[in-house]
């Protein structure tokens, strides 16, 4: 674990982001003190191609325009 200063941390953030993705860990202290712990951000799994297939539908008259809706979207009176 590296600990550094914060006035440190914000001229050095891009390099500290590198060695955070690059496995360290790094913690950033606030007058002497941990603050904050840097960590990569978890990505989850990506779904398979097709896996929504069967659970989600499209109405038939979907991308039909409503010039209602329209009106208000574009400040039209109506």
């Amino acid at each position: 674990m590296i600990t550094i200063n914060l006035y440190e941390a914000k001229a050095h953030l891009s390099k500290l982001i590198e060695r955070v993705l690059a496995g360290d860990e790094i913690v950033i202290s606030r007058h002497g003190k941990p603050a904050v712990r840097l960590v990569p951000v978890e990505q989850g799994p990506r779904p398979a191609p097709g896996a929504w297939q069967g659970k989600v539908w499209m109405s038939a008259d979907f991308e039909q325009s409503d010039a209602q809706v329209a009106a208000l979207f574009l400040g039209d009176d109506a």
